[in-house]
């Protein structure tokens, strides 16, 4: 049972949607300290803020873009010698580029998804997973995808990297496994969830919009009982199976059926707010 309270956490992608519930409900579990990392410096000094303003004093912000190794590496340094050695890190930055066929992506669209969803989540676990691995006790959270394992029209690029992090969680997971010391990993499958980042998506028939509360409750819960993979909603866990069973051009037709394939057709998506990080990192 991985324990939040006293613990060090660090949330990519920490000040908005589902990364910043997931950070109050660590604080509210007892964290020790709470580190957030985003790319948008606005949102890091209202979530200082609202948190502060809760009573929280051992909160972190700093201004990272997660696609950037030098970013990740020299902002680690800070944090490592700050604050200490990270105990829950939840890998939760990630963009959704969407509503298109592949052929008409730009190069830039998928070097950008596939730097912040795929290379920033094995890079981030990397600057922080020796020291986990020394003290013998971690937790690394992968916020992968339902599209992990269920094909995506018009939205392949956004698929092909949740299919990527995956398969890299489950393997790392595996790694530490062998390692015979208190190192968990739980790769967590959502479907949609309501929070503006899907704006427009038709959700599949038993499969709804997720409610970001309940989501981040069960992340949550999931963290403490080390639980390995992660299926929102329940229903979800019915596609590996269907898969299994059926032959690719019938489930594809259930899948059809279900909205599966239609479901990214009229996104829209949030209005992406970037800011691009100076040199000083730190915010608060």
């Amino acid at each position: 049972m991985s324990k939040i309270k006293g613990a060090n956490v660090l949330v990519t992608g920490g000040a908005n949607g589902i990364g910043k519930l997931m950070g109050l409900k660590s604080l509210q579990e007892g964290a020790a300290n709470l580190v957030i990392w985003d790319i948008n410096e606005d949102n890091l000094q209202k979530t200082y803020r609202e948190f502060t303003a809760k009573g929280y004093r051992n909160v972190y912000t700093f201004v990272v873009d997660v696609a950037s190794v030098d970013d990740i590496e020299r902002v680690a340094t800070e944090v490592l010698l700050e604050i200490g050695n990270i105990d829950i890190l939840y890998n939760n930055a990630g963009i959704v580029a969407g509503n298109k066929a592949f052929w008409e992506y730009s190069a830039r669209d998928i070097d950008k998804t596939v730097g912040i969803n795929v290379n920033g989540v094995m890079h981030v676990t990397r600057v922080f997973l020796k020291d986990m691995i020394k003290q013998r006790r971690g937790h690394i959270i992968n916020i992968a995808s339902a599209s992990s394992f269920i094909s995506l029209p018009n939205g392949s690029v956004y698929a092909s990297s949740k299919w990527a992090v995956f398969g890299w969680s489950e393997s790392l997971r595996m790694e530490l496994e062998n390692e015979g010391a208190d190192l968990h990993v739980t790769t967590v499958c959502p479907s949609y969830i309501d929070t503006g980042m899907f704006k427009g998506v038709k959700a599949p028939l038993l499969f709804p919009l997720l409610q970001p509360d309940d989501t981040a409750n069960k992340i949550i819960k999931a963290v403490k009982e080390n639980t390995t993979v992660l299926m929102l909603p329940e229903t979800l866990q019915i596609v590996p199976i269907l898969k299994g069973i059926f032959p690719t051009n019938i489930f594809d037709k259930v899948a059809g059926f279900l909205g599966v394939y239609t479901s990214m057709k009229s996104f829209e998506g949030r209005a992406q707010e970037e800011r691009v990080p100076d040199k000083k990192s730190k915010v608060k």
